[in-house]
């Protein structure tokens, strides 16, 4: 017997008066795709997708492991190769996929086996993208289980497939390799979880680490939130970013132009560019200025804590949650919503931020009722999502029902005539809070102030002059109290006798801890200023951890 020579109907008994279809001994069923597209959504609504995901990869694998013994079982084949091709065929006649190419090497004595099948039309692909829209990695999951368990049954040996290229990703066929746990090696690591049942509790004590890491993260956006609210307090004024500069005095006018019409935002420019107060001051001026104003960074939390703060989660619907908890959608109700960071929100996320604005409803974690809200978005993001879009890296449909209304804030270096304004605003603000009086800026102070390109904009210049305010000695700030970054690299004689020199793998730590702090946390957006690979800084910071975790015990 030859693999494609098999006939759909010789293999299956259709028992109608019974209301079975039998493969053997086997019942079968037949499902809707569709059907099925949406357990998958529900899924990874439910339990994320690496759960969701390790979930399918085992029906597939359970799936195929029975095949493969059934059809062994079932006819005699010319040789082991065709009992192997027979697997992938069975896919086609399932209507799962179509295999239009299949390669089987090392199968000879002693030779190392290894499969390589490529597919067409593959349902997994078909569904993922109608009800998830599209992936960043591949999501043939079942079909992956499916001959993992099948070529397992066959070689007599842990088989294990992976996926490295699929359709929903922009690739023009969904190819696997298969290979023994033996000859993968460490590049199965990854992927090996999703094929044992322990990963759904690996998973949850992952994300209880994750969880705890990441809440710091919340507790410093909401201090950020707060001490904005101080600063608007101690002046006494309104919210409104300084605007000498006719660029930013453009920006304004869109901004309170658009505050009066109920519709979305996009806010784009460089880190430190004022963008969170920009969609405070639309707030402000807004219909809905007696609701609450709720800003989350989602490049600074995991995908299973952004949702839980988002959306909410209800009590028990994982480890940890004790009670039910409101997401940030409900505490904006009637009020306004900053996604600040869009761009690194997590594809899961984007899909359940579409459904939210499309359908002005959300779902808790772990609960099955909507819940209407109506809360004005604001998007704020510091990368090219046109880009993002291009790259599949962000939803195209999220993105037109973002940008509906796009508002570019310039960095400060395109806005020169506000860095004075900027400088001497901080100056009154940090001096008033730490009970200093300090009246001005020295004019040398205030030629490096505007020379400097300020790379961090409007927060670099914040962080400049509160250090400043700190360390003045009398009632203006001069060149000796600036950093001496702004200074061009000279340091003063009057702070270097008490400055302790430092060596160079502390002012290393400094610089990459200065860095996470700007971002918020967001490892990936550190990484990139900073010019290193994620995996450096993921060991660094472990490191650094490691060393203070000695620290506190020794004392």
């Amino acid at each position: 017997m030859k693999a494609d020579e098999l006939k759909i109907f010789e293999l299956l008994d259709f028992r109608a008066a019974e209301g079975v279809i039998a493969f053997q001994d086997r019942r079968m069923l037949l499902y809707d795709a569709d059907a099925m597209g949406i357990l998958r959504r529900e899924l990874v609504d439910t339990v994320g997708q690496p759960v969701a995901r390790g979930l399918l990869t085992r029906l597939g694998y359970a799936n195929g492991y029975r095949d493969a013994h059934t059809l062994r079982d079932l006819f005699r084949w010319d040789d082991r190769q065709e009992w192997c091709r027979a697997g992938p065929m069975f896919h086609a006649l399932e209507g799962k996929a179509l295999p239009v190419r299949i390669e089987l090497r090392g199968f000879g004595e002693g030779g190392k086996p290894e499969i390589e099948i490529w597919w067409d039309n593959c349902h997994e692909t078909e569904q993922h993208f109608r009800h998830l829209g599209p992936a960043t990695e591949p999501v043939c999951w079942t079909l992956a289980g499916y001959a993992s368990g099948y070529f397992s049954a066959c070689l007599e040996d842990e088989v294990y497939f992976i996926e490295t290229e699929c359709r929903v990703t922009g690739d023009p066929h969904c190819r696997a390799i298969g290979k023994t746990r033996a000859d993968w090696g460490a590049p199965l690591d990854p992927h090996l979880g999703y094929f044992k049942a322990s990963s759904v509790q690996e998973h949850i004590a992952r994300l209880e680490q994750i969880l705890q890491q990441h809440r710091q993260a919340v507790v410093r956006q909401r201090r950020e939130t707060e001490r904005w609210k101080t600063i608007a307090q101690t002046l006494q004024g309104p919210r409104v970013p300084v605007a000498k500069s006719a660029a930013m005095r453009d920006v304004l006018a869109l901004a309170e132009h658009v505050a009066g019409v109920d519709t979305n935002v996009l806010l784009t420019g460089e880190s430190g560019t004022g963008k969170e107060l920009l969609a405070r001051l639309i707030h402000d001026r807004s219909p809905r200025a007696k609701g609450p104003f709720v800003a989350v960074n989602c490049g600074a939390l995991p995908e299973p804590l952004l949702e839980s703060e988002l959306f909410g989660h209800v009590r028990g619907s994982f480890t940890g949650a004790a009670s039910n908890k409101k997401g940030l959608f409900e505490e904006a109700n009637q009020g306004t919503l900053l996604l600040d960071e869009i761009a690194e929100a997590p594809a899961a996320i984007q899909v359940k931020l579409l459904r939210a604005l499309q359908e002005r409803e959300i779902r808790r974690v772990g609960a099955n009722t909507p819940i209407r809200v109506n809360a004005r978005l604001i998007a704020a993001t510091n990368r090219d999502l046109e880009q993002a879009v291009a790259r599949r890296e962000f939803r195209r449909d999220l993105y037109y029902r973002l940008n509906v209304i796009n508002i570019v804030v310039p960095p400060l270096r395109e806005r020169q005539d506000d860095i004075l304004p900027l400088a001497r605003l901080f100056v009154e603000v940090y001096a008033k809070t730490l009970g200093k009086e300090i009246r001005a800026i020295s004019a040398e102070a205030l030629n490096l102030l505007t020379a400097y390109p300020w790379p961090g904009n409007v927060r670099e210049l914040e962080n400049v002059i509160e250090r400043a305010v700190v360390l003045a000695t009398r009632d203006r700030i001069t060149v000796a109290e600036l950093p001496p970054s702004v200074r061009g690299g000279k340091a003063p004689a009057a702070l270097g006798e008490w400055i302790e020199p430092r060596s160079l793998a502390e002012l290393e730590k400094g610089a990459i801890l200065a860095a996470l702090e700007r971002h918020m946390g967001n490892r990936t957006r550190t990484a990139k200023e900073l010019q290193i690979s994620l995996h450096t800084l993921w060991r660094k910071v472990k490191a650094y951890e490691a060393e203070a975790g000695k620290s506190s015990k020794s004392r």
